[in-house]
Formats: C-alpha cells, sequence, structure tokens
C-alpha cells in the first residue's frame, strides 16, 4: 500500500499514460488496418503485373535476370515455383518468416487461379499469380516484407509513446510537488493544531479547491481558537466564582471553632456561610440548567398563554425588590396569545426584569413595552440605570461575563442570567439585542415567534 500522496500521483499518471497510448495505438491500428491491407493489396497486384509483363517481354534468362536487380525486392519477396515443384525465390528473406504455401495453392496458381491472402497482420499480403514465360509456365507468390505504411504507423507510434511518456512524467514530477506541497502544509498546521498550538499560518494563496480547502481550515482554525480561549475563560469565571464562596465558607467555618465566640457572632457568621452556599447553589443550578438548554435533546413544552398576563405576574412575584427601592413600572401592554414553553419564558422575564431592577437608580422608572406584527411580538425593557458600555454589549450574553467588574461586590450575580436568557430566546427562534448608553440606562429588545416554526 503506497501512503505517498506524492508517489500515488506520479504513478496512476504513468499508469494511466501507458494504459492510454497503448489503447489508442491498438484502436488506431485496428480502424486504420483494413485500409493499410487495401493499400498493400493493390500495390503489390500492380507489382505482379509488372513481373508478368516482364517475363512475356524478355526471354526467361534475361526476365531472371532483370528481376533480380529490381529494387522492389527490398519490398517484396518472390517466389517461383515450376510445374515440377522446382522452387526459385528472388529478394532477400532477411529475418522475415515467409507465409507457407501449400502444393494445393501452387497447383490452383498454376492453373490460372488469382491467390490472395491477407494473413493477420498490418499491411502484409500474400499473392499468388500465373507467369507465362518462354519456358513454359510458372506459380508467382509475391509476399510483402514490410510494408512502408505499417513501418511508419508502428515507427510514429513508439516515438509518440515514449515522448508523451518522458514530457508528461517530467510534468507531473513537476505539478505535483506544487499539488502536494498545500496538503502537507495542512498536515503540519493539523498536527501543531492537536498539539493546542492555533497560532498557524498556512500562506496558501491558491484559487482552487486546495485554496478553498485552506481558507476553510483557516476559519475552522480560528473557531478552534475563539472555542479554546471560551473554554479558559469559562474554567478561569467558574474556578473564580466557586473560590469566594468556598473562601467565605472556610474561613467562617474555622472561625465558628472558637469556643469563646459570642452567640451572636456566631448567628452571623453561620447566616454567611448558608448565604454563600446558596449562592454555590444557584450558580450550580444555573450552570445544569444552561447545559440542559445547550443540549439537542432538550424539548420544548408548547402551550398557548398571553404573554402580557405572564409578564405582570412576573412584576408582581418581584414587587419586594422593586417597592423596596421605590421603582415603579410603566407598562404599554397588549393582549398576545403565544404559543410556547411558558416555563421557559417565565425565566426569561424573570432574569430581565431583575436586572433592570438591580442596576436602576432608586425612584426610578422601568418601561415594558409590547408591539406585534402578523408573525412575531417585540417586548421592550428599559431602564434608567447605569448603562453598558459599547464594548462589553457584544459579550454580555457570554456565561458568566460581567459588564462592571467594578460593581461586581454592588450587584450580586455570577453572570449566568443572560446566557440562559440567550438560549431560551434561540430556542423558540426568537432574538434578543441591547442597546445602551453608559450613565442613562439599558434597553433589551426581545422578539418572539407567536407560533415557533418547530410547532408548525
Amino acid at each position: 500500500m503506497i501512503k505517498s500522496l506524492y508517489i500515488r500521483v506520479v504513478v496512476t499518471f504513468l499508469v494511466s499514460v501507458i494504459a492510454g497510448t497503448l489503447i489508442a495505438f491498438f484502436l488506431s491500428t485496428w480502424i486504420f488496418e483494413d485500409r493499410l491491407n487495401k493499400n498493400a493489396q493493390i500495390n503489390i497486384s500492380n507489382f505482379g503485373q509488372d513481373v508478368i509483363q516482364i517475363y512475356q517481354t524478355l526471354p526467361l534468362s534475361e526476365a531472371d535476370a532483370f528481376i533480380n536487380k529490381m529494387k522492389q525486392l527490398d519490398l517484396y519477396y518472390i517466389r517461383m515455383y515450376e510445374p515440377s515443384g522446382q522452387l526459385l525465390t528472388f529478394g532477400k528473406e532477411r529475418d522475415h518468416r515467409p507465409i507457407p504455401v501449400t502444393a494445393e495453392q501452387i497447383q490452383k496458381v498454376l492453373a490460372g487461379n488469382v491467390l490472395e491472402l491477407t494473413p493477420s497482420g498490418l499491411g502484409t499480403v500474400l499473392l499468388g499469380l500465373q507467369v507465362q514465360t518462354t519456358s513454359g509456365t510458372r506459380a508467382m507468390f509475391l509476399e510483402t516484407l514490410s510494408p512502408p505504411a505499417a513501418s511508419t504507423v508502428i515507427t510514429w507510434g513508439t516515438i509518440f509513446a515514449l515522448s508523451s511518456l518522458a514530457t508528461g512524467s517530467l510534468i507531473i514530477l513537476i505539478a505535483s510537488v506544487f499539488l502536494v506541497r498545500p496538503i502537507k502544509t495542512l498536515t503540519r498546521a493539523t498536527k501543531r493544531i492537536a498539539a493546542g498550538d492555533f497560532n498557524v499560518r498556512l500562506n496558501i494563496k491558491q484559487t482552487s479547491e486546495l485554496g478553498t480547502l485552506a481558507r476553510s481550515f483557516e476559519e475552522m482554525m480560528q473557531d478552534l481558537q475563539q472555542l479554546e480561549q471560551m473554554r479558559r475563560e469559562f474554567v478561569a469565571n467558574v474556578s473564580h466564582e466557586v473560590q469566594s464562596p468556598l473562601t467565605s465558607i472556610s474561613g467562617y467555618a474555622q472561625a465558628l471553632k472558637n469556643v469563646d465566640l459570642p452567640d451572636q457572632d456566631r448567628e452571623r457568621y453561620l447566616d454567611i456561610i448558608i448565604s454563600e452556599a446558596k449562592r454555590m447553589s444557584k450558580m450550580s443550578d444555573s450552570l445544569l440548567k444552561l447545559s440542559v438548554l445547550e443540549s439537542q435533546s432538550h424539548q420544548l413544552q408548547l402551550s398557548t398563554r398571553d404573554l402580557d398576563e405572564q409578564i405582570r405576574r412576573v412584576i408582581v412575584a418581584l414587587q419586594p425588590q422593586w417597592s423596596a427601592r421605590h421603582i415603579r413600572f410603566e407598562l404599554h401592554l397588549q393582549k398576545v396569545p403565544v404559543l410556547a414553553d411558558h416555563d421557559q419564558l417565565n425565566q426569561v422575564w424573570t432574569n430581565m426584569l431583575s436586572n433592570a431592577i438591580k442596576f436602576s437608580e432608586d425612584s426610578g422608572v422601568i418601561h415594558v413595552r409590547m408591539e406585534r406584527d402578523i408573525r412575531n411580538v417585540t417586548v421592550k425593557i428599559s431602564d434608567q440605570g447605569i448603562g453598558i458600555a459599547l464594548e462589553d454589549q457584544k459579550r454580555i450574553f457570554e456565561r458568566f461575563f460581567k459588564a462592571d467588574r467594578s460593581h461586581s461586590r454592588k450587584y450580586d450575580g455570577s453572570g449566568m442570567g443572560l446566557a440562559i436568557t440567550k438560549q431560551i430566546v434561540s430556542l423558540h427562534q426568537g432574538d434578543i439585542r441591547v442597546t445602551s448608553t453608559v450613565g442613562q440606562g439599558t434597553t433589551f429588545i426581545i422578539s418572539l415567534p407567536t407560533s415557533p416554526p418547530t410547532a408548525e
């Protein structure tokens, strides 16, 4: 089994050239064989008539001497049979083996019949003619020695085959280098990527299929690099988010071992431990929920309910959060029945409204507006809070991402809410966008189909 692509290409080309040349040669020979044989028959017949004329014109001895000096004997071999069976030959046999002639064929020619045979071969003809000489009758058999047309075809075909093979081999040897070089480059790049090195530049500028493959490979490499970066950030974020509560739990648990600790401090330490444990549990639940939502096996439990009523119920459920800070809502809702997984959508409105409350100023206003067209319903949730920087708006839907790390202690949260929200909206074939100005507020725009395509 040949493993090298370079050798495979060269061997395949050589086999193809040789096979193609042989097939073409034999095919052309088969096509033109009849024509060449007919030309040979005409030529040998004309030569035979010339010989007959010589014997009819000259005495036998002079005719034999004249025939023996003819230049045509380079092309033809002549056998003369007397009625007694005596054989007289003219011309040189060379390496050519004469076509056998039987006694029956000799008698037929002596009787005046014309014998014409075309044995297997290109331009090979045996012609038997009766010759009347001054001394009696002879049976003359003329045979082609080396047909000029056949010799030319064979010579030309041989030269053509050898030239094609030599030229083609040289070209394919050079072309294969350029053909295999990009593939070897891709192979080396693949090994580097498998080793974890994504800083690979192919520099393949071809526009052929190999160029397209190289560009697709580079795009795949960039995607893998982004995935690797996201994986590292994910591990770092998880480690950071887990380390903080674990440190608190460990520290306060150690403090509880102090037997002289006042009961008031003991209660406070226990409350902190419980709070940090709940935070870890909530983060774990969020990770599990996001993992389930991202799995391809997740199925939506669809039902039809009024979306405006669902949003109002969520706002009522969050009343302890916004009433304590004197935040008020301005609602512009309309009755819109939506076919969706409303348990999942309830999570969306809870996350979005909780964020709006969390980042609003005290005594602020949150606007919730609903608009509907033929196929979709759009919900806009606007607050007058701290806003999101432009460079952070592209990343806020990534898990664990927090737009402003300096506020991470003031504003609780693991950075999972928006990632979960986006995944739920995507499962409903919807879209979520954000517009924000730092210091002025943020608006989230959520578009959902009233009947998801999966349900149809």
